[in-house]
């Protein structure tokens, strides 16, 4: 099993910044992506973006949502299992609980975390 913890969600006003924190701990040898995901208001799940750990025969993988593209980026410290998501020029439509995730791929995690409210209003 492996347990993830979010942190640094809140509060803010359009075209402010946030940042995301995740660390994971326990079975995290199988672990290969670690990510974010989203859920606004009254939709499904969705991928916000994601990295995978490169290895001596693959190089590692980024991917981001388009509609946060140019405006987050992801950040991983395998040394320290943790990866970061840091949100700039927050939009309204960015409001949702955001979710860590982490798992053999980026598209399907395996785990998740309790998720974290993100609120961007004035």
């Amino acid at each position: 099993q492996v347990q993830l913890v979010e942190s640094g969600g809140g509060l803010v006003q359009p075209g402010g910044s946030l940042r995301l924190s995740c660390a994971a701990s326990g079975s995290i040898s199988g672990v290969r992506a670690m990510g974010w995901y989203r859920r606004p208001p009254g939709k499904e799940r969705e991928l916000v973006a994601f990295m995978t750990r490169g290895t001596a025969t693959s190089l590692s993988i980024i991917d981001y949502a388009d509609s946060v593209k140019g405006r987050f980026t992801i950040l991983r410290d395998n040394t320290k299992n943790t990866v970061a998501l840091q949100m700039s020029s927050l939009e309204p439509e960015d409001t949702a609980v955001y979710y860590c995730g982490a798992g053999r791929n980026g598209y399907n995690p395996d785990y998740w975390g309790q998720g974290t409210q993100v609120t961007v209003s004035s």
